[in-house]
């Protein structure tokens, strides 16, 4: 019988913020305590998207608390509502450190350390903490960091996108494992010179139970005034990298179409903007809904007719797949997909949907007349994509599936 480790977890994001990092986290933490190990979760004191801390954390420096079998443990960050390069770094830099610290006097033992990155000072303080308790470093990677973050103009001065590539390096070569949410993150880390013995492909997936197609709600087009027209819905973080202006340009396109309207459901950096946008043009066919958890998202998915997963025009994202297309091809409707690359790969495996060129106008509106136009098609997509994303991507599989790459990698030390 394996011995049960002592696993921390660092996730700046984690529950109960809403959004993709935190559910992986979340699972991770599941997947290694299922596995019999004892876990502990180091996260921020909740402010995602907003930066606003709660009143019942403030004059705290940090705060214990359990979830699903295992222990969290949240630290207090330099979070603010305003997003600028020098808040981020704050922000950042400030989870790194007390997670750091706290972790070296209250975790008791601790054999594996695990970061999830980006934020890439996460992955950092992982490191830092396992070198301090003489423990086995793992990294997983969900974003190709400092790429995506220069892409988006997050991060533009040479002299720390030179320091973030070296300080991305030195993680790889020194984490036993390397995870990553997609293969072509695999690729691009093995071509950084990492040995691929050490690299495990571990997709985001879904949750096939929480995104049922039975999971809906009869009365809820009604009570968002949507009755009767064809609802493209997309949901998640309103933020850069979605292409958002566009997404406002592509239902601005269809303001003379009454049978036909948009629901934003989420929260991020953008909302203020869109909604400002969307009252000065008088978008009457555009709805936005504040963001739900997770499991209040699928009736809301599943009244759908169309589900949208657009990342922005930049040749970065070819090797992104993002998390939301996982559950939203477990859900009812068919998906329109505009992220080239693996992620489109995947979507034409499944049969779950079609695909449209990124922030291209012409592209989306022919696609989405030709679904528009077939519902037996539509509905025939909708059932290919729930049956393989079921078969394919069901997420607690594949976290114990990492939990037994992370063991023999241990096992062969």
């Amino acid at each position: 019988m394996r011995r049960p480790l002592g696993v921390v977890i660092l996730s700046q994001y984690f529950h109960p913020e809403v959004g993709a990092t935190q559910t992986r986290a979340r699972e991770l933490a599941r997947a290694f305590t299922r596995a019999g190990h004892r876990v502990t979760v180091i996260g921020e004191f909740p402010n995602h998207p907003h930066g606003v801390i709660p009143a019942s954390y403030r004059g705290k420096l940090y705060e214990w608390d359990a979830l699903d079998g295992f222990r969290v443990l949240r630290v207090r960050v330099a979070a603010s509502p305003v997003k600028s390069f020098r808040t981020r770094l704050a922000f950042y830099a400030s989870y790194a450190f007390m997670a750091a610290l706290a972790g070296c006097k209250r975790l008791g033992r601790v054999d594996l350390v695990l970061a999830t990155s980006p934020p890439l000072p996460v992955a950092a303080a992982g490191l830092a903490l396992a070198d301090l308790r003489r423990a086995p470093f793992v990294m997983d990677v969900r974003d190709l960091w400092p790429d995506a973050a220069v892409a988006l103009g997050e991060l533009s001065r040479p002299w720390m996108i030179r320091a973030a590539a070296r300080l991305e390096r030195r993680l790889y070569r020194r984490a036993l494992l390397v995870t990553a949410v997609t293969r072509g993150f695999v690729e691009a880390i093995a071509a950084k010179g990492i040995d691929r013995a050490k690299l495990h492909w571990a997709p985001n997936g879904t949750l096939p139970e929480l995104f049922a197609p039975e999971r809906g709600d009869a009365g809820l087009r009604a009570r968002l005034g949507l009755e009767g027209r064809f609802l493209v819905t997309f949901a998640g973080l309103f933020g850069i990298a979605q292409g958002m202006d566009f997404l406002l340009d592509l239902a601005a396109s269809y303001r003379d179409d009454p049978g036909i309207a948009f629901l934003f459901l989420g929260d991020g950096p953008l909302r203020a903007r869109m909604a400002a946008r969307a009252s000065e043009e008088r978008l009457d066919n555009v709805v936005l809904h504040p963001q739900v958890p997770p499991e209040e998202a699928a009736p809301f998915l599943n009244a759908s007719d169309l589900l949208l997963v657009p990342l922005r025009d930049d040749p970065v994202f070819a090797t992104f797949v993002p998390s939301k297309l996982f559950d939203f091809l477990a859900c009812r409707p068919p998906v329109l997909l505009a992220v080239p690359g693996e992620a489109e790969a995947i979507l034409r495996e499944s049969g779950g949907g079609v695909a449209a060129r990124p922030e291209d106008l012409a592209s989306f509106r022919s696609t989405i007349e030709a679904v528009r136009a077939d519902p037996a098609a539509a509905a025939r997509m909708g059932e290919a994509g729930r049956r393989f994303a079921v078969s394919r991507f069901a997420r607690p599989r594949i976290m114990d599936e990492l939990v037994d790459a992370v063991e023999a990698r241990l096992a062969a030390r």
